[in-house]
C-alpha cells in the first residue's frame, strides 16, 4: 500500500507548475517629451531583492539552486545542479535533457525545434529563442507536456526513499522483537497515536483497512514540511498541484470504500420528507466536493502563508538596515520559524484527521433508532 501511494503522489505531481510575476519598465528619451524613469532607490532595489529571494523559496523549479551570489559586477552564480527535463512536443514527440541546457536564458534545441524556460515553463520559440507576450504579458508561444523531474518532484522521491527506508527496518526489527529500536523509539508512540486517537475513534472497526493511507499520509506530509523549512527553497505542500494530488486520493478512497448507508444519506435521506429530499440532494452532492477542496486548500495556504511571512521577515533585516531590524527581525524570525515548525506537525495531523473523520462517515452503519423511525 505504502509503495502505490507514494508513486501516485510522484506521478500526479509531475503537472505542478510554478508562477512568478513578469514586471517590465520603458524608458524614453527625454527629448521626446517624456520623462526618463527614475533609478530605484537603495531600499527599493532591496526590496525587489527580496522578491526574488521569496520567489526562490516558494515556486517549484526545474534546476536544484542551494543559493545564489550576486558578483560585483551585477551577474549571478547559482549553487546548485541540474535536473532532468522531460517534455512531449506534438509536433517532435519526447525530449530529455538537463536543465542546465537552459541556463543563462540560453535557447535548446532538440530533435529539430527550439525551446526556452520562461518564467518555469517550456515554451517552443524560433532559432533566436523569441518569446512572444501579449498586453497582459504572458506568453503566447506554444506550450509543451512537461513531465520534468522538477525540484519538488525531486523532493518527494527522497521522502519517499526515506519513508521506505525508515518503516522497512522498522518492520524488520519488529521481526526479530517487539521492543522498538533506534528510530523506532521516535516513530512509535507517533503511530499509536494515528491508530488510538484519531484511526479508532473516528473510523471504527473497520480502521485497520485505512491504516496504511493514514499512516503514509501522516509521515509524508509532516517529512515535506520539515524539508520545507530548510533554507533550500524546498515548498512542496505549499504546491496546490500537490495537496490537490492528497486530496484527490482520500476524496477516491472515500467514495470506493463507501457502504450503502453512506450513499443513501446523501441520494435519498431517510426519516425526511420527500420536498426536504429534493433540497437536500444538491447540498449533499457539493458536499461531496466541498470536503476535499477544504482538504487541498487548508494545507496548502497555511504552508505557503507560513513560509511567505519568515521570508518576509529575514527579507526585511536588509531592507531596513539599522540596529532596530537587526535585533528585532530575527528574534521575531526565530520566534515565528519555531511556531512553524509547530504547523508542519499540526497541518499532518489535520489531513490525516480530517481524512479519518471521512472514512469514518463513509462506513458508519445504519441506526437502529432511524429504522425504528
Amino acid at each position: 500500500m505504502l509503495k502505490r501511494v507514494v508513486l501516485v503522489l510522484g506521478f500526479l505531481s509531475t503537472f505542478s507548475t510554478a508562477f512568478a510575476q513578469h514586471e517590465t519598465a520603458v524608458a524614453t528619451a527625454p527629448e521626446h517629451g517624456t520623462e526618463v524613469a527614475a533609478p530605484l532607490s537603495e531600499k527599493e532595489k532591496a526590496l525587489e531583492e527580496v522578491n526574488a529571494f521569496k520567489q526562490h523559496h516558494i515556486l517549484d523549479s526545474h534546476s536544484f539552486n542551494i543559493m545564489v551570489e550576486k558578483k560585483a559586477d551585477g551577474t549571478e552564480k547559482h549553487w546548485g545542479f541540474p535536473l532532468p527535463v522531460i517534455f512531449y512536443d506534438k509536433a517532435n514527440g519526447l525530449h530529455t535533457m538537463m536543465s542546465s541546457a537552459f541556463d543563462h536564458d540560453q535557447v535548446a534545441e532538440s530533435k529539430g525545434g527550439h525551446y526556452k524556460l520562461f518564467h518555469e515553463k517550456i515554451l517552443k520559440t524560433d532559432a533566436n529563442g523569441t518569446i512572444n507576450l501579449d498586453e497582459h504579458h504572458h506568453a503566447t508561444n506554444e506550450k509543451v507536456l512537461d513531465f520534468s523531474i522538477t525540484k519538488s518532484v525531486l523532493m518527494i522521491i527522497v521522502t519517499a526513499l526515506l519513508m521506505l527506508w525508515i518503516f522497512g527496518s522498522m518492520a524488520r526489527n519488529y521481526k526479530k522483537s517487539l521492543v522498538p529500536t533506534g528510530v523506532g523509539k521516535i516513530f512509535e508512540p507517533l503511530i499509536l497515536f494515528i491508530r488510538d486517537d484519531i484511526a479508532k475513534p473516528n473510523i471504527g472497526p473497520k480502521y485497520k483497512k485505512y491504516m496504511g493511507y493514514l499512516l503514509t499520509v501522516f509521515f509524508f506530509i509532516l517529512f515535506l514540511n520539515i524539508f520545507g523549512l530548510m533554507p533550500f527553497g524546498i515548498n512542496v505542500t505549499g504546491n496546490i498541484a500537490i495537496t490537490f494530488a492528497l486530496a484527490l486520493i482520500t476524496f477516491i478512497i472515500t467514495q470506493f470504500t463507501a457502504n450503502k448507508n453512506y450513499w443513501q444519506h446523501i441520494f435519498w435521506m431517510p426519516g425526511v420528507p420527500v420536498p426536504m429530499k429534493l433540497i437536500m440532494l444538491p447540498i449533499e452532492l457539493l458536499g461531496l466536493f466541498i470536503k476535499p477542496f477544504s482538504l487541498l486548500i487548508r494545507l496548502f495556504a497555511n504552508m505557503s502563508a507560513g513560509h511567505l511571512i519568515v521570508m518576509s521577515l529575514i527579507g526585511l533585516i536588509y531592507v531596513f538596515k539599522n540596529v532596530i531590524a537587526g535585533v528585532a527581525f530575527p528574534f521575531l524570525t526565530f520566534v515565528l520559524y519555531l511556531l512553524e515548525v509547530l504547523v508542519a506537525f499540526l497541518q499532518a495531523y489535520i489531513f490525516t484527521m480530517l481524512s479519518a473523520v471521512y472514512f469514518g462517515m463513509a462506513n458508519e452503519e445504519h441506526h437502529h433508532e432511524e429504522a425504528h423511525h
